[in-house]
């Protein structure tokens, strides 16, 4: 398999999914032109560690990265599991590391269990709480439930990180087909507000702005406020809050936000209420955030039509459709619901199975 052609890009962009989809569709894959023309050129500190953490959950994985490291192959491996620690560069936050361990867990050799550790929440990547209320969850609808766990054991807000996670994959033999279209009516709201070395009430003001918003529209709101101290808390003081909202269908819209320098309580609480009444607008079965994963594990189904939901394609999403053509062979058929404002999204699965797992 590893013989066969590199897929060939260019640009530092994307470089994540690339990855993935080398692994998951074993054709290899080079990257070229990673910055070329910047000052720094090159892979930066949290790509080299998201490559090392490549390796060590596959087995016979070759990555040649060229010296100006402007440049990688990848011959992919067989994705193993098995235990791993990962120390998260603070340029990126764990959700950056965390997706990438989402998408090839379940089809590994073994159970996945991962430490990382770094940066909890920043306004870049998915943070480790909306990961475990909703993307984890979101796994259920294609057969991936028992057994699947992430623990934040320590929280660390940005510049100086210090949070810690363990997150716990079974494998599965291959996942299930889906037909969800039904996006339902929003009926309850939940979410984390977190403060780590600030006062304890710096949670309590953001819960209370969030539900002042959330309030007009749904009464069943229920916001948990985390506060951490000492150890536990990580090596910079920082707050943030996490919303996730459920439809009747079991369809989750989720929004979050974590304080820059001189933002307050009142301000976060308050944006981040709006941010998850634009998402719920644009409906779906699936949010913005979780596009890819929907997309992803429909593409990795039996050879039987999946279909779903999903609101106005991001532009991330529209390359990560093109990439999935260019690894699997595989187009969706995209028909837009004007009533609704969304998208329907078929494709025909590709039939993977898991080979790796053991049979019990």
């Amino acid at each position: 398999m590893s013989k066969r052609e590199a897929i060939h890009f260019e640009g530092h962009k994307f470089l994540k999914q690339r990855l993935v989809f080398s692994i998951l569709s074993q054709r290899p894959v080079r990257i070229e032109k990673i910055r070329s023309h910047d000052e720094n050129p090159g892979l930066r500190d949290f790509e080299v560690a998201l490559l090392r953490m490549v390796e060590s959950v596959t087995n016979g994985s070759r990555m040649v990265i060229s010296q100006t490291g402007t440049s990688v192959l990848l011959q992919p491996g067989m994705i193993t599991g098995g235990r791993i620690t990962v120390d998260c560069p603070v340029s990126r936050a764990i959700g950056y590391y965390l997706e990438v361990l989402v998408a090839l867990a379940p089809f590994g050799k073994e159970q996945l269990v991962a430490t990382l550790r770094g940066i909890t929440m920043n306004n870049t990547d998915l943070s480790v709480d909306t990961i475990r209320t909703a993307t984890l969850r979101n796994y259920k609808h294609f057969g991936i439930e028992e057994g699947v766990e992430l623990r934040v054991t320590k929280r660390g807000a940005p510049p100086k990180g210090g949070g810690e996670i363990r997150f716990i994959c079974p494998v599965v033999r291959a996942v299930k087909p889906i037909n969800y279209v039904d996006q339902g009516k929003i009926k309850r709201i939940r979410g984390i507000s977190y403060a780590t070395r600030v006062s304890p009430q710096t949670a309590n003001r953001m819960v209370e702005t969030a539900r002042g918003e959330l309030n007009k529209f749904i009464p069943d709101i229920y916001i948990y406020t985390d506060v951490y101290k000492g150890a536990d808390s990580g090596f910079s003081p920082g707050f943030g809050i996490s919303l996730v909202a459920e439809s009747t269908s079991g369809a989750l819209m989720t929004a979050e936000l974590c304080a820059n320098p001189g933002d307050s309580p009142e301000d976060i609480g308050r944006d981040a209420a709006k941010m998850l009444l634009a998402e719920v607008a644009r409906g779906g079965c699936f949010d913005s955030s979780h596009q890819w994963l929907a997309l992803l594990l429909m593409v990795l189904g039996p050879e039987h039509a999946s279909k779903t939901r999903i609101g106005k394609l991001t532009p991330f999403t529209i390359q990560y459709l093109r990439d999935i053509r260019e690894f699997f062979n595989i187009t969706f058929k995209l028909k837009a619901d004007p009533e609704s404002n969304t998208v329907l999204a078929t494709c025909l699965g590709a039939g993977y199975t898991n080979v790796g797992k053991k049979t019990s």
